[in-house]
């Protein structure tokens, strides 16, 4: 693969919502660009991104890809970007390294969520981009509407640069209003022939809309264009390309990916009108970046992937500077030298070597030590530090345990660098629940986690429902005396201890207090009945579950010259504890969770409903545009186990939302009941 200065690379993440035809329209523009000799469709199983066995059992697309293509003396790395919700996490990275978005739709009277996630982040960041309405075959595809459709949502800004010819089943082609040429075949047999009368008559309507799109982008074309002189294609050209650059444009084009219909005309505009590395510059901290290939190193590292016989390969983005084979760079992330073997252009699952990256374009390298996602590579000195990549939180959550001891002794590591790809992936071991703890993005993802697992590493879980973890406390001060004594021939134990326990302010955990005088307990046994008392706390009162918000104060006991010890009066504490808790009115605590919840308005009511369903307390509403509202709200982290699951299905993928524990408070009355029923239950079924 030859080498592109930036102002002749594009670097394009295609986006929009699974099953748009991302995939297909990718292989497509390989093939019209001679990269590959023969077309690869989802359903059998050979396009070059969905190269993943996962990717092929399910049919959808799990893990960006990287696909470069040379077109008309440019180079275009396209970063084709899983759609369904579960695997956002790739778009988050790739918006970071990408120059503009191209956007893929149905030809349909909505946008899907995948769709409106690029968008939302593509606003945020303020990536340029481009859309494409694909599936223009198809039934009730309209192009007037489209464009009414997407002008409402979106404002004037939306600027058609192709009309159809032909509707639906009859579309053949497009109309290119730049060249005012029509476009007809598919892929490598495209040609263009002059207008018809009729076309042209209509295609002139679309093409004074193309140049009032281009006029407002520059003062001296708006200036040509008020005064009556029609603009230049060169001109043309140049407006839309500052308009999108400035995001006051958004190009609209149409096609067929599955047909092959507008796939070159597609290219030519992405190379035209869609800006390069060289039209949009880069901060990193303070550090201004010009795709200089002479000046200090500056890549991100966007994407991570753990390969069983390859190792860690990280995929990066050059913004200054040029990424050698063979040399060493510095993660100014965590400070760290990098020894960097060859690096290579991936292509789908393929590598092609190079000599070197540079600056602008996008590369990858294996087996660096301490890289991950998210990494700034730079060389010692420089200053250069990349803003932190930031992902959504997880959102649901279960459970797992090696399936066999062998699995036991391998889950750690697989796990770890699980996570080490997948930002939106995270892993946790709770100790007082006894659970490893899987988070993702939905149940889809963890399912594909999970199956991972057993792919890569051979690792095999079992998945069991992520326990609640609530809490135990009491309600009242009470007194106890906890007597361990113990004579079986020679020295005995003994260890004798009064306990009170008294109720604190919620979070306050645990304070122990020695109030002992007189030696009534010799000094060097007081811990030893702290200790006791502290193991008895985290086995619970009623239910297992860990006791907090209480003090403990010794202040009487006895001792024997020979048969007192250290473990007897552990052993003591722990019996005083058990005894003055159960006088105490113990009580369960729950935890609450803040819920941040954002949905369209349509479904608040539906949204309110549900937190009521869940014993959930309104904190408050507001309105934040684009049609939406925030709702706040308390409710029970037992209640909202599956809520991601829910929420996807009451908003049909649009809600999002995001928790954090608040406080906790007390277990309703006839849950707490449930609860000691299951405890007493399995301890039983444990006992024998």
């Amino acid at each position: 693969m030859k080498r592109f200065s930036a102002d002749r690379i594009r670097n394009v993440a295609i986006v929009g919502h699974g099953g748009a035809g991302k995939t297909t329209l990718a292989e497509h523009m390989l093939y019209v660009a001679g990269v590959v000799d023969r077309i690869g469709t989802v359903e059998t199983e050979n396009t070059v991104s969905d190269f993943d066995a996962l990717e092929h059992k399910r049919k959808i697309s799990l893990n960006a890809s990287v696909l470069p293509l040379e077109w008309h003396d440019h180079k275009i790395n396209l970063i084709d970007v899983p759609g369904y919700p579960d695997f956002i996490g790739d778009l988050f990275g790739v918006a970071r390294v990408v120059d503009a978005m191209l956007m893929v739709t149905e030809a349909k009277d909505h946008v899907d969520v995948g769709f409106e996630n690029a968008w939302e982040l593509a606003e945020e960041l303020s990536v340029p981009r481009m859309i494409f309405v694909n599936k223009m075959e198809r039934d009730n595809a309209d192009f007037p509407g489209l464009l009414r459709y997407f002008e409402n949502l979106y404002g004037k800004r939306i600027v058609p640069i192709q009309m159809p010819v032909g509707a639906q089943l009859e579309f053949k082609g497009v109309v290119d209003l730049f060249s005012m040429k029509m476009i007809t075949g598919a892929d490598r047999e495209a040609s263009a022939t002059d207008l018809n009368p009729e076309l042209a008559a209509e295609a002139e309507k679309w093409h004074e809309k193309l140049m009032d799109g281009a006029a407002e982008a520059d003062d001296e074309l708006a200036m040509k264009y008020l005064e009556g002189e029609p603009l230049t294609q060169e001109e043309v050209m140049k407006g839309l390309l500052l308009g999108v650059e400035a995001g006051k444009v958004v190009p609209l084009c149409i096609g067929s990916a599955a047909h092959g219909i507008g796939v070159s005309t597609l290219m030519d505009r992405i190379v035209g009108v869609l800006p390069s590395p060289a039209d949009m510059p880069h901060k990193a901290g303070d550090t201004f970046l010009k795709p200089d290939d002479n000046a200090p190193l500056a890549a991100l590292v966007f994407k991570t992937t753990a390969d069983p016989y390859v190792g860690k390969i990280n995929y990066f983005r050059v913004f200054s500077g040029t990424f050698s084979s063979d040399s060493h760079v510095w993660n100014a992330s965590h400070e760290k030298d990098e020894r960097v073997g060859q690096v290579f252009f991936p292509l789908g699952k393929n590598q092609v070597s190079t000599p070197a990256v540079y600056a602008g374009d996008i590369g990858a390298v294996a087996k660096l030590q301490e890289t991950k996602t998210g990494d700034t590579l730079t060389v010692k000195g420089s200053g250069i530090l990349f803003e932190e990549i930031k992902y959504p939180n997880p959102i649901y959550t279960i459970a797992v345990h090696a399936a066999t001891k062998a699995d036991e002794d391998k889950l750690g590591p697989a796990l770890t660098r699980m996570v080490d790809e997948d930002p939106t992936f995270h892993m946790t071991h709770d100790p007082d629940l006894g659970q490893v703890l899987l988070s993702g993005m939905g149940d889809l993802h963890l399912d594909v986690v999970i199956e991972r697992l057993k792919a890569k590493f051979g690792v095999n879980v079992e998945v069991e429902e992520a326990k609640v973890p609530y809490r135990e406390t009491i309600r009242t001060s009470a007194k106890a005396q906890g007597k361990h004594k113990k004579q079986t021939g020679g020295r005995g134990q003994y260890g004798d201890c009064w306990l009170e326990l008294s109720p604190l302010d919620r979070g306050s955990g645990f304070e122990f207090i020695d109030k002992v005088v007189g030696g009534a307990i010799p000094r060097n046994f007081i811990p030893a009945v702290e200790k006791g008392v502290r193991e008895a706390l985290a086995k619970g009162i009623q239910a297992g579950y860990p006791v907090v918000d209480l003090s403990a104060t010794v202040y009487d006991g006895s001792y024997h010259d020979v048969d007192s010890s250290e473990a007897a009066f552990k052993m003591a504490g722990q019996l005083a504890f058990r005894n003055a808790a159960a006088q105490a009115q113990p009580i369960i605590l729950e935890p609450i969770l803040q819920v941040d919840i954002i949905v369209p308005e349509e479904f608040v009511g539906d949204i309110n409903a549900d937190l009521n369903g869940r014993r959930g307390r309104l904190l408050g509403m507001e309105a934040i545009g684009g049609g939406k509202q925030r709702i706040r709200a308390h409710v029970p982290m037992g209640e909202m186990m599956k809520y991601a699951l829910d929420l996807r299905s009451i908003t049909r993928g649009r809600g999002k939302f995001s928790t954090e524990l608040d406080h906790y408070e007390e277990l309703p009355a006839n849950l707490t009941q449930e609860l000691v029923k299951k405890y007493e239950k399995e301890r039983a079924e444990a006992e024998g």
